[in-house]
């Protein structure tokens, strides 16, 4: 921190004084970070008036220059309601100041009209997202739009950074640079787990100690707790419907509320049970991003206005939202991570000297493991997430795009803007030319069809846009989320509420009751690409349930789990059932330790099963899953299918594994991995996705968008032609580089079979244990092999628990 702060115009002291505040240190460090003309890092708690911090430049120099018209400080978040709701936080210091500064929000759910106005007219403060920003950036007035910028605030960094979207922003901020070379960029964050990286992220070519970070004073520590529920806990399922009584007692003592879920499909549940248990008709709100726009705002709009008891919400209200009458966090099945946790918890207590409070609620008791875990994480404050990756191609190509639309480019000058942004800072040459190959059109095995002529390569060396239609198209496909093609559902002769994926759409039939925007409604009909829908009442609904909802499982809360369950000394916090399903492990079996694999086998229905305990995570797993199955099939033990979830891995077959050395061995990553990839389902899952976000596939043209089996069969055609005759194409580059760090993730895969060579221990049993009894539960949702029909597991649950959990009535030990 400097030694000398500088002092706040009289306009702003005054206006602190009036509600009895007083600046916070970090807030005036900003201000005089701003005026040595340093970028900032702004690490914050949630409440200690971070958003404040990183605008307070921008409004004294705007209250400073009256008349300044155009432009000034550009403020990107990676939510569209937290963009709203900055809005509405700076709108009331402005008016109670009377200062002359318009502030406004443009994301995709801003109206056309209002949209050409901004660009037309601009405010002086501009709330965005990447997506928003990429697409001002593709417009040929851009360069005028943007001359006068002078700040970026970036929101909630630590989201961003590491993504796609993170990526995007790095691009476009890189582009930024280059239209008002003397931008400043300010980063705002509450959890940062690589602070360096965050700081090269906001800005990588600052010189030395021009990025500084600037930490805010820390609040309290949160007061967290597992729920208490009189509910059997459940061996198996992610919805915590059994905790819904208490949960709702949860509500009932607090002022509000946020009860937080990893789904969608799960928040659409668990808001239908609580309704249903609604006896005082507390008002009690459902918030996801597939619901209707104008659902969400009213739900928003409610919350500050402090009109609601609870809102049900996914990940769309897990950063910045500033709800200061909220006053507890309910989470509903763990969190995965330790900094995701710190964040939602962030929802509760907007006060430095309120502690905020939070109440987990495990869905099983794997999850009760984890939920402590994450608690014990929290109490440390060990933050976790993986470190930044090397930006995606798929991104960049789409960037190369965008820049062209704006107007011609020049390929030296456009490769050193973009290594100018931290994710490409190392990307080689080669490279680049590669990419700009592909977006001019398409590349060698593409290249013959017109429909991939993009760019024209003038005779100065430069490139430009084919077309303005081209231009027009790439516009309306800007962006980074690629989710599964999406219908709107629609009330016969009412309104909107929203969106469901199209492969749920098509599992409908006509008088399917479907959960949808916390509703039961009857399928009727598609018509004109929407869901048309009748309200409902029964008891057994279906419920909308949407690809990319799970969320990873961290390493170091992985290494937390494995921790607590080699350590009997740590289970005192946890309930007498999950203890004593513990020691009942222990007794039967062994628990699996810090280092090594447990593995264990055992007979069950004329199958054999092997059960891994190798917490490496779901996406790992599956990869794992695939890989043994293989290696097994060679081994002639007729394996039939595998199941996997984020901390243990069952195979069944028709024969017994022995050398479990050989079947666990890390050769397993070379060619058998290579061989899986080129030819497995997941890779043509990820190659849709870079495909569309390249620009190789466009979901949606002007008049018409198409279908989700359109695309998926148009990517698939291509994925084949590319493999045959340019195996080294960029997109399967991009392919591969997403496929081993995302679905496939062959890096935590790696971590774990190098653990594993410090020791197998094999426990060869007459039975299943109690500590996978979670996961056979769970058989039968991934089959194999077609040859080897899987009988599915049809057992009833409680004859497996009681295979597991058997107890001699006389003597009150296990059998």
């Amino acid at each position: 921190m400097s030694d000398a702060l500088p002092t706040l115009p009289s306009a702003f002291s005054s206006w602190f004084r009036s509600r009895d505040w007083a600046p916070h240190p970090h807030q005036m460090e900003m201000l005089a970070v701003d005026g040595r003309g340093e970028n900032a890092l702004l690490i914050a708690p949630t409440g200690g008036g971070k958003t404040l911090a990183g605008f307070l430049p921008s409004l004294i120099d705007l209250a400073a220059a009256p008349d300044r018209n155009g432009l000034h400080t550009l403020y990107i978040s990676p939510l569209k309601a937290l963009a709203v709701d900055i809005q509405r936080n700076l709108t009331t210091p402005i008016e109670e100041m009377d200062l002359p500064i318009r502030v406004e929000t443009r994301t995709g759910d801003t109206p056309a009209n209002r949209r050409q106005r901004q660009r037309e007219n601009p405010p002086h403060i501009l709330l965005t997202t990447p997506e928003s920003l990429s697409v001002l950036l593709s417009q040929p007035d851009s360069f005028d739009l943007f001359a006068g910028l002078q700040r970026i605030v970036v929101d909630e960094t630590h989201a961003l950074v590491g993504t796609k979207r993170g990526d995007q922003l790095a691009l476009c901020m890189a582009r930024l640079s280059r239209i008002a070379p003397d931008v400043r960029r300010i980063g705002l964050s509450a959890t940062v787990a690589w602070p360096e990286e965050l700081k090269a992220y906001i800005a990588p070519d600052a010189d030395p100690g021009r990025v500084t970070t600037v930490n805010g004073m820390q609040a309290k520590q949160a007061e967290v707790r597992l729920l208490a529920t009189d509910e059997s806990l459940p061996w198996s399922g992610h919805y915590g419907l059994h905790a819904v009584p208490e949960i709702y007692r949860e509500i009932q003592q607090a002022g509000t509320a946020i009860v937080f879920v990893n789904t969608r499909a799960q928040a659409e549940l668990l808001f239908q049970a609580l309704w249903h248990a609604n006896e005082d008709a507390l008002p009690i709100a459902l918030h996801h991003g597939s619901l209707d726009r104008d659902q969400r705002r009213k739900v928003e709009a409610a919350m500050a206005d402090g009109k609601l008891r609870a809102v049900v919400a996914t990940a769309s209200l897990d950063l910045g939202i500033d709800w200061a009458a909220v006053d507890l966090v309910v989470q509903v099945g763990p969190p995965k991570g330790v900094s995701r946790l710190i964040q939602r918890i962030g929802r509760a207590g907007h006060r430095l000297d309120v502690p905020s409070r939070a109440v987990l609620v495990p869905c099983n008791r794997f999850e009760v493991l984890e939920c402590r875990c994450a608690i014990d994480g929290v109490a440390e404050n060990t933050l976790d997430g993986d470190p930044p990756r090397p930006g995606g191609l798929d991104v960049l190509a789409q960037h190369v795009m965008t820049l062209a639309c704006a107007g011609p480019i020049h390929p030296g000058e456009i490769f050193a803007e973009i290594t100018d942004a931290s994710p490409y800072a190392d990307l080689p040459r080669d490279t680049f030319d590669a990419v700009l190959r592909y977006v001019e059109d398409g590349g060698y095995a593409l290249k013959s069809y017109d429909r991939w002529k993009r760019l024209f390569h003038k005779a100065d060396g430069t490139y430009e846009v084919s077309s303005p239609r081209i231009a027009q198209r790439h516009r309306m496909n800007i962006g980074t989320i690629v989710e599964e093609a999406l219908l709107k559902v629609r009330m016969r002769g009412g309104g909107t509420l929203g969106e469901v994926e199209e492969y749920f759409a098509n599992m409908l039939e006509p008088g399917d009751t479907f959960l949808f925007a916390g509703r039961m409604l009857r399928f009727e009909a598609i018509k004109d690409m929407a869901v048309i829908a009748t309200a409902a009442q029964g008891t057994a609904p279906k419920v909308p349930a949407y690809m990319g909802g799970r969320m990873p499982f961290t390493t170091h809360l992985s290494d937390r789990v494995r921790h607590t369950l080699s350590d009997p000394s740590t289970w005192g916090g946890l309930p007498d059932t999950v203890r004593e399903w513990l020691r009942l492990q222990q007794w039967r079996s062994v628990l699996p330790g810090d280092d090594g694999l447990l593995v264990e086998t055992f007979p069950r229905n004329d199958k054999e099963y092997l059960v891994a305990y190798s917490f490496a995570g779901r996406n790992a797993h599956q990869t794992l899953g695939m890989l043994l199955t293989k290696r097994m099939e060679r081994m002639g033990l007729g394996p039939l299918g595998f199941v996997a979830s984020d901390y243990v891995i069952a195979v069944w077959s028709l024969k017994p594994a022995r050398d479990f050395a050989a079947l666990f061995d890390e050769d397993m990553l070379g060619d058998d991995l290579e061989a899986w990839m080129e030819d497995c389902s997941l890779m043509k899952r990820t190659f849709r996705n870079v495909a569309i976000v390249a620009g190789l596939i466009e979901r949606r043209q002007p008049g018409q968008e198409k279908t989700g089996r359109q695309v998926t069969f148009s990517s698939d055609l291509i994925y084949d032609v590319l493999r045959r005759h340019e195996p080294d194409h960029i997109l399967l580059q991009a392919t591969r580089q997403d496929a081993r760090g995302g679905l496939i993730d062959v890096g935590r895969l790696a971590e774990f079979l190098t653990r594993a060579k410090h020791g197998i221990r094999h426990r060869r049993l007459d039975r299943v244990s109690p500590l996978a009894v979670p996961i056979l539960l769970e058989v039968g949702k991934e089959s194999v092999y077609g040859d080897a029909e899987a009988q599915l597991f049809d057992d009833l649950a409680r004859d497996l628990i009681d295979d597991a959990m058997n107890v001699d009535t006389q003597g009150g030990l296990p059998l």
